[in-house]
């Protein structure tokens, strides 16, 4: 289809003339036109078919098209682009919107910068309410980031377009080639792995929206696809600063288990009260001030995995607490899920370029209890090339995503080579109890049966060491376990979140919280923790601190494991 230029460009079905194109997304081109029967100006989208389908597939999809973009236009909402009408013609179809003056959330973060919580609160508002009628007639979005919301001008209105590939429930994507479609750093886990699409995967987007127009980029955005998988599937995730305010819907919404997540109704509740009283039962106090602060569902690190024989990694030093009971199958099938999870996202992006048939047929052997080969995720960052996706200009544009292919090095099962050299403020200390690790200088070694600590002067970080044979249900199992009987061990447990992840290529669980502290602690503490398989034992590492030194305990945290080795045991 070529282009059209000025109001003598193309009738279109008869009625709407053609003017300038306004953007192209990845689903269609946009084009600014005039309805000549009504003489207004509409936005007229041109959605792209697979030239390269048969005749009859062709035809499928293009009756498809036009019966599921029907439908999307029989529900109104005013945060909701207004579907005029829908047309064929040129063998393809045609969406006629309302034309939105104004520019995106995208393009305006781009150019302003970030929103103030309030103004964020607002959008997410809106944004529910559009999605809670969508959802109610049975139609997902699929693509909800800043590019796809617009700010119209001077009444500030919010309004969701582009359902270019939207899904109506138990049907196919308006756009369907048998490919995935969407923004990966928008996308929920669940529908990268196949696993299943529904409203929550919505949510999940508007959560990571909510988080872009805090901090202007979302928390999953990396400089590779593999880098934007791994941290959408089993890194850690981190809320910006700004978010305090918010963070109990943004944790909520980036519950990375679908079935956990925070519904339409529970989100819009608590943010009509922050916007009626300034705040927001369950905000974290002084969450902005703290650089780095922020954890969201999904992570896996904290003292006291369950074991038969394990006290709790936190406690006192001199102290302990009752041992947690040992994983049952609940959490070796949770376990098994996630596993399938990361293995399934993992596959896409192996399956990156290589064809939808690749992708289907990776997606399939997942799903039946194979896997396939590809990049190897680990908890470390992934590097890659970065490339910037083309910033939306006008209203009605959605730009497609950027996609890189991601360089990642195999894993293997050999042990981690010791660093030589420990970091600047950090001494390498090698442990009778069978590991070297380098530790903050000034800290000192304490050891309290089964566990090994390293305190800082006046006990305000310590950093914990457990080394224990294998547990059943794993190291995913036992934290699951530990983070269920939190509430019991540790006053005030919150936050507490547990995720799949890989340490040195090695299967393993981070659990995160915040809780009280003990009385001579002197208010909450932020926990880190991790635990992972390696030569026969389960290996937990653990960081906790003052909640208001959470930036320097992950520092730590990160550190230690960085330069974790294990050793021959001394006696």
């Amino acid at each position: 289809m070529g282009t059209f230029g000025g109001e003598g460009g193309r009738l279109l079905a008869g009625r709407y003339r053609l003017g300038a194109r306004l953007g192209r997304g990845g689903m269609g081109i946009v084009w600014r036109a005039t309805d000549q029967l009504l003489g207004r100006q509409v936005a007229v989208k041109e959605l792209l078919m697979d030239d390269g389908l048969p005749d009859s597939a062709a035809r499928t999809q293009r009756e498809r098209t036009l019966r599921e973009a029907r439908t999307v236009a029989q529900f109104q909402h005013p945060n909701v682009v207004v579907v005029h009408d829908v047309v064929e013609q040129d063998e393809r179809p045609w969406i006629v919107m309302e034309l939105v003056d104004g520019r995106s959330l995208g393009e305006q973060l781009s150019v302003d910068g970030p929103v103030p919580p309030r103004e964020a609160a607002r959008i997410a508002l809106a944004l529910l309410g559009a999605l809670r009628v969508a959802h109610a007639h049975g139609v997902l979005h699929r693509d909800i980031k800043p590019a796809n919301v617009l700010m119209e001008a001077g009444s500030g209105r919010v309004v969701l377009t582009d359902f270019g590939i939207a899904q109506v429930t138990d049907g196919t994507t308006i756009t369907e080639t048998g490919s995935f479609v969407g923004s990966p750093e928008y996308t929920a886990p669940e529908r990268m792995a196949g696993s299943r699409t529904g409203p929550e995967s919505d949510l999940w987007s508007l959560g990571a929206l909510l988080c872009a127009a805090l901090s202007g980029k979302s928390p999953f955005h990396r400089d590779s696809l593999g880098g934007v998988l791994h941290a959408v599937v089993s890194d850690v995730i981190r809320p910006p600063e700004a978010a305090g305010p918010l963070l109990p819907v943004v944790r909520g919404l980036l519950e990375r288990d679908p079935d956990r997540r925070m519904d339409a109704r529970r989100a819009e509740r608590l943010l009509e009260e922050y916007l009626r009283t300034g705040r927001m039962a369950g905000a974290v106090p002084g969450y902005g001030a703290v650089p780095g602060y922020g954890a969201a569902p999904g992570r896996d690190a904290g003292p006291g995995h369950a074991s038969p024989q394990r006290a709790l990694a936190d406690a006192p030093p001199g102290g302990s607490a009752p041992p947690s009971p040992a994983s049952d199958g609940a959490a070796r099938a949770r376990a098994t899920r996630a596993r399938a999870l990361l293995a399934a996202t993992l596959l896409v992006a192996a399956a990156v370029g290589a064809g939808v048939a690749a992708v289907a047929m990776l997606m399939d052997d997942n799903r039946s209890g194979t896997t396939a080969g590809g990049p190897t995720a680990t908890w470390s960052r992934e590097s890659g090339t970065s490339r910037q996706s083309p910033r939306p200009s006008v209203s009605n544009q959605a730009p497609s995503p950027t996609v890189t292919v991601p360089s990642t090095a195999p894993a293997t099962d050999e042990p981690p080579r010791p660093r030589t050299t420990a970091p600047q403020g950090y001494r390498t200390v090698s442990d009778p109890a069978g590991f070297r690790v380098a530790v903050p200088e000034g800290y000192t070694r304490s050891y309290e049966p089964p566990r090994v600590f390293y305190y800082s002067p006046g006990k305000k970080f310590r950093i914990g060491i457990h080394i224990q044979d294998a547990q059943r249900g794993g190291p995913l199992g036992a934290m699951r376990e530990a983070h269920a009987e939190g509430p019991d061990h540790y006053e005030g447990y919150r936050d507490g979140e547990v995720t799949a992840t890989t340490h040195n290529g090695k299967g393993a669980a981070l659990w995160e919280f915040t809780w009280n502290g003990f009385t001579a602690d002197g208010g909450p503490r932020h926990t880190f923790d991790i635990s992972w398989d390696e030569a026969g034992k389960m290996y937990d590492v653990w960081v906790s601190a003052p909640i208001g030194e959470r930036a320097a305990a992950r520092r730590h945290f990160d550190t230690v494991l960085k330069t974790f080795v294990r050793t021959r045991p001394r006696s």
